[in-house]
């Protein structure tokens, strides 16, 4: 009898084992918020990485699809630009998106066998995006009404919502000081549809210029990642522009004459002494032979 329950026990320990490594509790979960970047370890990794594959799945039954093969980028990868690998073989990928979350599996090949076991890391982004009856940005102005929108993007191999319930993450929205939003508070309506969204509506004020409304996510209290929409309404342009007068000023400059000057003006007056002289002689001569020459007649 003993020895039979020695048995079911070795068989529930061997079981509970079992069942343990096929829900991943060795996996990693790692929670980012959308625009950063990100490093996803690579737990199996041998002594380079030209043996190292990353293997992405949105899914659990969704299209697998591979990013590094032999510790080298997939080019056919719509992630491709915003991907590159670690000297650790770690996953490094820039400027997160919302359509970023997922399964990523590290894995090792050796002559084309797998080598161990995967190394599964699961991304969980935030992301955070407003709506108002305004078109675009800048027509947002005080008295409009805008909804901000905090949304989980998970799948850890079964729904967000079933997921975040149990593992007891919570979202929430806190003010620019860190205090917790509540739907006490007559100046918000704060909703959430599931566990994995929770939306925040207000109409703006002129004092909410620049102000921060932040979404965060927590496991058991412990902060995972945040959040921030900020209120960047344009400065309005002043409607008048100072003109500045520009005064145009005629007037007549007299510029005294100089000694240079004077000395000029007395060279030129010898000068033309100088040879209308000898001609003045010269005509007198002639008109006094042509006096002497009548007389004579």
């Amino acid at each position: 009898m003993a020895d039979k329950c020695h048995l079911c026990l070795l068989g529930l320990i061997f079981l509970s084992s079992l069942l343990t490594g096929l829900s991943g509790v060795d996996d990693v979960h790692v929670f980012i918020s959308s625009g950063e970047n990100v490093r996803l370890s690579c737990n199996n990794a041998l002594h380079d990485c030209k043996s190292t594959a990353w293997i992405y799945n949105r899914f659990s039954h969704s299209e697998t699809v591979e990013l590094i093969a032999g510790g080298i980028k997939k080019t056919d990868t719509e992630s491709y630009e915003r991907l590159s690998l670690g000297s650790d073989c770690s996953l490094n990928i820039k400027n997160i998106i919302k359509e970023d979350y997922g399964s990523y599996t590290c894995r090792q090949y050796v002559n084309d066998q797998q080598q161990g076991t995967d190394a599964r890391v699961y991304l969980h982004v935030l992301h955070v995006s407003s709506s108002s009856s305004s078109s675009s940005q800048t027509e947002i102005s005080a008295g409009l009404s805008v909804t901000l929108f905090c949304q989980l993007y998970s799948s850890a191999g079964v729904s967000c919502d079933e997921w975040i319930r149990s593992k007891g993450i919570d979202l929430f929205w806190v003010n620019q000081a860190g205090v917790k939003l509540t739907r006490s508070d007559s100046r918000y309506q704060i909703s959430a549809p599931d566990h994995c969204i929770i939306t925040l509506n207000t109409t703006l004020l002129n004092e909410d210029l620049n102000r921060e409304w932040r979404c965060e996510v927590t496991h058991r209290d412990q902060l995972k990642t945040s959040a921030t929409y900020t209120d960047k309404r344009p400065a309005r342009a002043d409607s008048t522009t100072a003109e500045t007068p520009v005064h145009s000023t005629n007037s007549t400059t007299t510029t005294p004459a100089t000694s240079g000057s004077l000395f000029r003006m007395i060279v030129i007056i010898v000068e033309f002494a100088v040879f209308a002289a000898p001609t003045v002689i010269f005509l007198q001569i002639i008109c006094d032979r042509r006096a002497e020459n009548k007389e004579k007649l």
